[in-house]
């Protein structure tokens, strides 16, 4: 197993020294392994009793990979050598982690933008097979994923039902109905285990093994860690990490998470989901911030905010003012993020395994869907920006102006989400803003493409602290996509998640900047070229 070391300073240190005593007296350790299901509260004893079975998934999962590789030899065989995985949150984020760390290729289609989900279907359709994902079997982009391939499989003369593999909750309506189809393979992942905790469960193995990653070597890896995190000993490596993230006094809810030569890919992308989704609740907890090693926010200084670092296991690293240098392989480091994410919890004084207000944005969408009602009017018009927002506009009449009143909204405890709600392989540079904006604003800012952040931090912007402030930014399609047999398109989906998503913050009264891209590949230009001049502005008041 590869070393897991981990050090810190100033206020996670303090953390540490104020509640590991009490942590490792009260056996929170080795408690969460035996499943105790009383360690967060009575009013979280009903759902706790069942989302604890992540504590033994690499070993339970153990079983699993015979049948994995079995099928993944035989579809080689059959000539399929691409993966496409049809999954929202929980069930992508891992194994796109997995499969980017093994350096082995794995097509994740987490999106409902048409033409992300036209590039998936355009790509080697004849050597593909897609492996659909969702605990609930309910999930509504992902079932629009699996009807699109389904259709494409058939119209290309190909067997679809020897194209199809299913991962699902046992029981679940997917479950039922797959094999009822005759779906090549449907494997249950244990319903005991939550969505967000689910890496070392099917959701992560069964995609990432078929696309070829060493899945035994893995969990042996992740068995090794759970080892080491079960027991009640002040050198437990978890019990630091989950002081740092729920303990520091008063709390740094802004846990900035940056990669740093752990040789990680993506990490802080999962771990960001599992962070917001299980401790933004209850008008608390704290917000991940996926960014880089010299990012602002990195070396703000801020009262709010706490670094965590990823660093190598052998990097000689001296974590400056409050923060948190922590090393280890995936796995390790999974099984860690996992275990300080429940003693956070418990910290924090609330439940880590549910999700309470994640259901309202989806609610909110399938309503606009029935409804279909006509967009609302533009305050007005730039370029290729059409902008929307509240009275805090005043008067601007340019998306740089609209900017500016947004970022005018912030206090020095906000924190600013940019949300973009089309296609992230196509786009990805349009992610760059993130770091100017924090430059401008001085204020944590977090990234994330819709809708596949609605499945995770999500959760936090809705039930963490009303200290969010929103920019969405939304675009028109070249050509929209028809689900099969739905009485809705691609496009008409994800409009209205991004609308629906818009009208719960609105309702919870926090400021929506909507920023909708008429053409996408101008308008994210323009976007850009504004997110620059507010930064070029900044730096000229500066000096």
């Amino acid at each position: 197993m590869s070393t897991l070391s981990y050090d810190a300073t100033g206020a996670a240190r303090q953390a540490l020294e104020q509640h590991l005593p009490s942590l490792v007296a009260d056996r929170i350790a080795t408690r969460i392994f035996a499943k105790d299901h009383t360690l967060w509260g009575p009013d979280a004893e009903a759902e706790s009793a069942l989302r604890l079975g992540w504590v033994e998934a690499a070993t339970v999962s153990q079983a699993l990979v015979p049948a994995i590789l079995e099928l993944r030899d035989a579809l080689r065989a059959e000539g399929v050598t691409r993966i496409v995985l049809c999954g929202m949150g929980g069930s992508s984020l891992a194994p796109e982690v997995i499969a980017g760390t093994a350096g082995v290729e794995l097509t994740v289609l987490d999106s409902t933008d048409p033409d992300q989900v036209r590039a998936a279907l355009a790509d080697r359709l004849a050597h593909t097979a897609i492996v659909v994902s969702s605990k609930s079997g309910s999930t509504l982009e992902t079932d629009s994923q699996r009807r699109i391939f389904e259709h494409a499989f058939t119209e290309a003369g190909l067997d679809a039902k020897s194209r199809i593999i299913i991962v699902t909750d046992p029981g679940s309506p997917l479950d039922k109905s797959s094999r009822e189809a005759g779906y090549r393979a449907v494997f249950n992942a244990d319903p005991n285990v939550g969505g967000r905790y689910s890496a070392l469960t099917a959701f992560g193995l069964v995609p990432s093994g078929l696309a070829g990653v060493d899945i035994q070597k893995f969990l042996d890896e992740a068995e090794e860690a759970a080892e080491i995190l079960n027991d009640d000993a002040a050198g437990n490596i978890g019990l630091a990490l989950g002081a740092a993230l729920g303990g520091t006094s008063p709390l740094r809810n802004k846990i900035v998470i940056a990669e740093d030569g752990s040789g990680i890919v993506g990490f802080a992308d999962w771990a960001e989901q599992l962070i917001a989704e299980s401790t933004g609740k209850l008008g608390t907890g704290v917000l991940p911030v996926v960014a880089g090693p010299a990012s602002p926010e990195a070396g703000s200084g801020a009262p709010d905010v706490l670094v965590v670092r990823l660093v190598a296991a052998d990097a000689d690293v001296e974590p400056g003012a409050n923060e948190v240098a922590i090393a280890g392989g995936l796995a390790s480091q999974m099984m860690v993020w996992e275990f300080a994410t429940a003693v956070a919890g418990r910290l924090l004084g609330i439940n880590p395994f549910d999700q309470p207000d994640v259901e309202a944005a989806k609610v909110a969408a399938r309503g606009l869907l029935d409804a279909q009602p006509e967009p609302t009017p533009a305050a007005f018009v730039d370029g290729s920006i059409e902008v929307r927002g509240g009275d805090w506009l005043g008067d601007a009449t340019t998306a740089e102006a609209a900017v500016t009143a947004l970022l005018g909204t912030l206090d020095d405890d906000s924190y600013l989400s940019v949300q973009a709600y089309f296609d992230r392989l196509a786009f990805a540079q349009l992610e760059g803003v993130r770091d100017e904006l924090a430059a401008v604003s001085g204020r944590p800012v977090t990234f994330g493409w819709g809708p596949r952040f609605l499945h995770s931090t999500g959760q936090f912007h809705k039930g963490g602290p009303a200290i969010g402030v929103f920019l969405q930014v939304t675009a028109a399609e070249a050509e929209d996509l028809a689900i099969p047999d739905r009485p809705f398109t691609f496009g008409e989906l994800i409009s209205a998640q991004a609308a629906g998503d818009a009208q719960v913050l609105a309702e919870h009264g926090r400021p929506v900047l909507r920023l909708h891209l008429t053409n996408r590949a101008a308008g994210v230009a323009q976007l850009q070229d504004t997110v620059a001049a507010l930064s070029a502005r900044a730096s000229a008041t500066e000096s």
